[in-house]
């Protein structure tokens, strides 16, 4: 069972698709997606839509990162492939998946996303049907009121 809304969020070190240590804390708004595995139909959905919606993301002042146990070497292949413009951090000694109790499947991370803020867990989704998804999450941020976009 994922961490749950109101628990902490754990402190968390990983690098990203370019070896780069990336500590994220979760004061600020961010989201946290798990996926099982780079290149594959349903993850390379979610990440180009992810991708697609980034710059409402931050204008609304949300990170976004996704997880999954494969390798930075990996990551950056994806990213190159795709063009993605947010960092994939590789977990592939499941210490993220564990921090944030999120079910495997064939040592791979089950489809979860957390919306994090103030140092705790605000949103979870599990069983997450890759298409539509960041938007999803991106409207329910803004309709729950933990984020909004600047006035035009």
């Amino acid at each position: 069972m994922p961490r749950s809304e109101g628990e902490p969020a754990p402190t968390v070190t990983a690098r990203n698709q370019a070896g780069e240590e990336v500590r994220l804390t979760f004061d600020e708004p961010t989201v946290l997606y798990f996926y099982p595995r780079d290149a594959t139909p349903g993850c390379t959905t979610e990440a180009r839509q992810f991708d697609r919606e980034l710059e409402t993301y931050r204008d609304a002042g949300v990170d976004v990162y996704g997880v999954s146990t494969d390798d930075v070497a990996s990551h950056r292949e994806f990213c190159d492939a795709e063009g993605l413009e947010f960092d994939l951090l590789a977990d592939p000694s499941g210490d993220l998946v564990e921090s944030f109790d999120v079910d495997r499947r064939d040592d791979a991370a089950a489809r979860t996303t957390f919306v994090l803020a103030d140092g705790e867990v605000q949103t979870v989704y599990e069983r997450v049907d890759p298409d539509g998804h960041a938007r999803e999450v991106l409207l329910d941020a803004l309709e729950d009121g933990l984020v909004s976009l600047p006035e035009e």
